[in-house]
Order: structure tokens, then C-alpha cells, then sequence
């Protein structure tokens, strides 16, 4: 099964989590969304790539809100053997002084335009490991510093190696956020200068080869979000054949900092949209941050009912995103309306199953759903309950909301909490809905069927940002903070609406969302009976404008020429 894709080299995108389908529980959010969506426009545009992740095989967990909105977290698991092929190879890992082996499983990313994709999931979960290091590959972001640096030593130094055991050619890596920065060590390791060619106190590692080989992603400008390790601990979890010094160099003094690791250790570097670029460079001076914006992969995030539109009047969308800029003057608005009348129709069903609240479809939708943690302000919409009411009562509106809090996020368990205590006061004015389980398929599910998509974010926090992404695929327009990808994507009134000004003027607060919202938004909401074409404008725009250019394929074929062909 191997052989079709180890005959040409190939660039390996390395990355803690991915979102393959929704049964195979190795992603948590966004980033595992996003490697997804990589994936799939590499296999539809014939880029030959190998992902690497791990097989979290009890998943990331999954979510139950109770009666008093407090999250519950159960076991994902799931099992690997229905959608993997067992991979004979098996190499080792030292890890806190003990030998690792570390396994793989082979998933085959079929695209819906026939290409096909290598994933290896890495695994210790075998016979020959102690039963504390079988569970190294089980819980995805679970345990302590630990077992972080554990998993990160798998994926990294493990997915290197790995893939030589197998027989792949990689020709180039890439780094989709800081995980996998450990990969850089197994470079450098790989890469020597011959000793006799050394001046004395200079380095054996052949360090600009290793950048040559190497881009770097980076995801989060939140301070937090960058792993750290004490380097007492990096001395005794981490195989000790390396020199301490020169990881100190490389990555920080005090400790372990694996984006500064791969910086350091990649000559391409990017953030995932405009604004985020420029954050990355004001908190890492020194080093050149390129702007490659995310994108979403086209056929995955367009419903049914406007897959069959774009076929029939943009016929080769799929390839080539960019015709979809042609929606605005080739496709009627009443073929718009209806492909959008179903994809509500069937969001409301799905809602009816899932929570028993019967939503009504000649009433807009809002929705929100993103990961629940407090820079994404989930509770701004609903800090004047009594302003929301009264606009409301005289433009009635409804509201679906969706999200996991990390297990260790307290601040974003406590959200998810009081929206659940708000849509209870609420309730006999405004239908409020949080739906638990937030995953690939609900968001294919939400982004496709509600009439406006929302996000709040306290800027510059929002490094890019794709539910809005999806959305616009199925021209529901964005009302939104101006960060991350928005700041790209809003033209004001026709791909949708901003919350605040480019300045970041009051940060997009409470008064100018309730503004927007009962000034502009649902006005023209409400016209459409009797000025169709104004709302339909924005959704066409949200497509023609948005669609057409914040795809996975725009942003492929911009790694494959600026960073894969250095």
C-alpha cells in the first residue's frame, strides 16, 4: 500500500493534531481543522505530502453540558483499526531514560477528485513498552508538562525517523505550529559537518542545511500558547545525546521554547494572516514572518445544496476556487436563496434531533461557535441582556452557539457556563441553543446553515480564524471584530459587517455590536421580502469576495511556491 507514495519525495507536514472525518478523533479545534483541510487540497491538487501526527487513541475528550451549563468531559476513544492499516516498521525513542518504540498506522486521504494522501499516526501503544509509555499516544493535549514533552518528543524525533524506516524521501518539512519542533534535533543529528573541518568551539551540527529543509507555521500570538519546558526537565525526559548548550542556544536559556526552537531551525517562517504576521515579528524581533492567510478547504465546507449550485453555474470550482469570484453576476438570487433555504432547513432538523428546541426558519440565525476561552469574548453579544431584548422584541432573531473549553480552562468552563445561564433568561423572548460535542461535522452543519456568522475576539488575539472562512462558502456574511483574516475579508456591507473600525477603537464593544446589529444587520435582514436583492448582494459578496480567495487551495499553492521551493 506503501509503494504509491514512496517513489518521489515528498514534504512532510508534521502536526500534534488533524482533522481527518469526524469519527477519527485525532484533532481538538482549529489547528486540527486546518491540517485537515491541508491535506485534502493536496490530494485534489496531486502535491505530494506526508502528514505526521499521532493516534490519540482515547481522542481529545468528548463534551457533555448538564442542566446547570457545566461541561463534562468523557473519553473520545476511538478505534483505529476501522479506518488504518498497521505499518510493519517500528523505531526507537529514548525518553526519560528508557527505550520507546514507537509504531505507525497508515490512513489514505482519499479526495473527492481522486488524489490521495499518505497520514501516519505515531503510536506506542505496543507490547514491547511499559504500560505508562503504551499511553503516550492516547490522550491528545492531556496530562501535565510531561507528557507534553513526552507526546512532542514522539511526534518530532519519532515522525522523523519513522519515515525513513518506512522509505519516504522527504524533500522538505513543515512545522504546523510548535509541537513539532523537536524535528529540527533529528535534523541536526542527521546533518554534521566532518569533525576535521571544524575550528575549535564551533558546532558539529550542520545547522543552515537543517533550515533549508525546514518551514515553520506559527499560530498563536497568546503568550501562553507557546510550549515551554524547563530544561531539568529537558535534560532528563529528552534523549541525552544532545548538546544542552547548543538547545540553549537555539531555543532560549531559561527554557525550552519550541517556537523559538523552530524559528531558529526554519528558513521559512509564516503566520496565518496579515495582522498576525506583524504581531509575530513585534513579539519575536529579529526574525522575518511572511503572511501566508489561511484558507478552507472548498468541497469540505460548502453544503450539499451549494455544492450542486457551483457545479451547475461555476463548473470547475472545486479546482479552481477563484471562479467562484463569477457568483455574484452568474448565479440568480433565487438559486442562491433556495441552496440556502436548505442548508437552515437542515440545521433546524439537526437542532430539533440534537436539543428538542424547534428554531424557525423566516427568523435569522446567529451563530457562534469556536473553542471557549476568554480572549474570544463568547459573552460579548450578552452583556446588556435587557439592550438585546429590546432590539429583539421589534426584529426578532435567534441564536446558536457551540464550543469546548480546554479541561484545564476553568475561565472558559465558567463561559460556557453563564451563556448557558443567559440563554435560560432569555428564553422567553430570545431562543438561545449551546449545543454540546462541537466537531467537524456540527461545524459543517452550523457554518452552512445559519444566516449570520459572528466572532468576537479581542484583538490582536485572533491570529486568523476560519469558521468565517466556511461560512462565506455558503454565503452566510461574517459580523465580526476586525482581527485575524476579517481585517483581509471584511468589505463593509458587502461581504458582511465589522464590529468596531481597523483601529481597534474600543476593541469592537458591547455598544457597536448591538449598533451594527440593530441598525444595519437585521434590517436588511428583514428588507429582503420586500428588497431581495439587498441581502442577497451580501451573500453573493460573502462568496464572490470571500470564498473565491480564503481557500485551502490559494493557500497551498502559496506554500508549495514560497516556502516548499526554497
Amino acid at each position: 500500500m506503501l509503494d504509491e507514495f514512496i517513489h518521489e519525495p515528498r514534504i512532510a507536514y508534521f502536526s500534534m493534531e488533524i482533522a481527518l472525518r469526524n469519527e477519527i478523533q485525532t484533532y481538538a479545534g482549529g489547528l486540527g481543522m486546518l491540517a485537515g483541510d491541508t491535506m485534502r487540497s493536496a490530494a485534489d491538487l496531486e502535491l505530494p505530502m506526508v502528514a505526521v501526527s499521532l493516534a490519540s487513541h482515547a481522542g481529545y475528550f468528548h463534551q457533555e453540558i448538564d442542566a446547570q451549563g457545566r461541561q463534562l468531559e468523557h473519553l473520545a476513544a476511538w478505534d483505529i483499526r476501522h479506518w488504518a492499516q498497521p505499518l510493519d516498521a517500528k523505531i526507537a525513542v529514548r525518553i526519560d531514560g528508557r527505550t520507546v518504540w514507537i509504531g505507525a498506522w497508515l490512513y489514505v486521504l482519499e479526495g473527492h477528485m481522486g488524489g490521495r494522501q499518505p497520514v501516519l499516526l505515531l503510536d506506542t501503544d505496543l507490547n514491547e513498552n511499559s504500560s505508562d509509555d503504551r499511553e503516550i499516544t492516547h490522550y491528545l493535549y492531556g496530562g501535565d508538562n510531561v507528557y507534553r514533552l513526552k507526546q512532542e518528543i514522539v511526534l518530532g524525533l519519532g515522525g522523523v525517523r519513522l519515515l525513513q524506516a518506512i522509505g519516504f524521501t522527504i524533500r522538505h518539512y513543515h512545522m504546523n505550529e510548535g509541537h513539532s519542533a523537536l524535528l529540527g534535533l533529528e535534523l541536526m543529528r542527521r546533518y554534521t559537518y566532518p569533525a576535521e573541518h571544524l575550528r575549535p568551539g564551533e558546532s558539529h551540527y550542520d545547522i543552515p542545511r537543517v533550515r533549508d529543509l525546514c518551514s515553520f507555521t506559527t499560530h498563536t500570538p497568546v503568550e501562553a500558547g507557546h510550549d515551554r519546558f524547563p530544561y531539568d526537565l529537558v535534560q532528563r525526559v529528552l534523549d541525552n545525546g544532545f548538546d544542552i548548550e547548543t538547545i540553549k542556544r537555539l531555543a532560549g536559556e531559561e527554557s525550552l521554547n519550541m517556537t523559538r526552537l523552530a524559528l531558529n531551525l526554519s528558513e521559512y517562517v509564516n503566520g496565518v494572516a496579515r495582522k498576525h504576521a506583524e504581531v509575530s515579528s513585534a513579539m519575536f524581533p529579529g526574525y522575518k514572518v511572511h503572511a501566508i492567510t489561511n484558507g478552507v478547504h472548498p468541497y469540505t465546507w460548502a453544503a450539499e445544496s451549494f455544492r450542486q449550485l457551483y457545479d451547475h453555474y461555476l463548473p470547475g470550482w472545486c479546482h479552481e476556487p477563484q471562479l467562484l469570484m463569477r457568483a455574484d453576476c452568474c448565479i440568480p438570487d433565487t438559486a442562491i436563496w433556495e441552496a440556502h433555504v436548505q442548508a437552515k432547513q437542515h440545521l433546524i432538523g439537526k437542532m430539533q434531533a440534537l436539543s428538542g428546541v424547534s428554531l424557525q426558519p423566516d427568523i435569522p440565525i446567529f451563530g457562534f461557535a469556536r473553542r471557549m476561552t476568554a480572549y474570544k469574548r463568547p459573552d460579548l453579544l450578552f452583556s446588556d441582556l435587557e439592550r438585546l431584548r429590546a432590539i429583539a422584541r421589534n426584529q426578532p432573531f435567534q441564536i446558536v452557539l457551540a464550543g469546548k473549553a480546554h479541561p484545564h480552562d476553568e475561565n472558559g468552563k465558567q463561559l460556557i457556563k453563564q451563556l448557558c445561564a443567559h440563554a435560560r433568561d432569555l428564553a422567553d423572548t430570545i431562543p438561545v441553543v449551546y449545543l454540546p460535542g462541537y466537531d467537524l461535522a456540527l461545524a459543517q452543519m452550523l457554518t452552512a446553515g445559519v444566516d449570520v456568522w459572528l466572532n468576537t475576539p479581542l484583538p490582536p488575539l485572533e491570529a486568523s480564524g476560519t469558521s468565517g472562512m466556511k461560512a462565506a462558502f455558503n454565503g452566510v456574511p461574517n459580523l465580526s471584530v476586525l482581527d485575524g483574516w476579517w481585517i483581509e475579508g471584511c468589505i463593509e456591507g458587502v461581504t458582511g459587517w465589522a464590529i468596531g473600525d481597523a483601529a481597534g477603537i474600543a476593541d469592537g464593544n458591547a455598544r457597536m455590536l448591538y449598533d451594527k446589529l440593530e441598525q444595519v444587520v437585521l434590517p436588511l435582514y428583514y428588507g429582503h421580502s420586500g428588497n431581495p436583492g439587498g441581502w442577497l448582494k451580501v451573500m453573493k459578496g460573502a462568496i464572490s469576495k470571500n470564498a473565491s480567495y480564503f481557500n485551502s487551495h490559494r493557500m497551498m499553492r502559496r506554500y508549495a511556491t514560497e516556502a516548499y521551493s526554497r
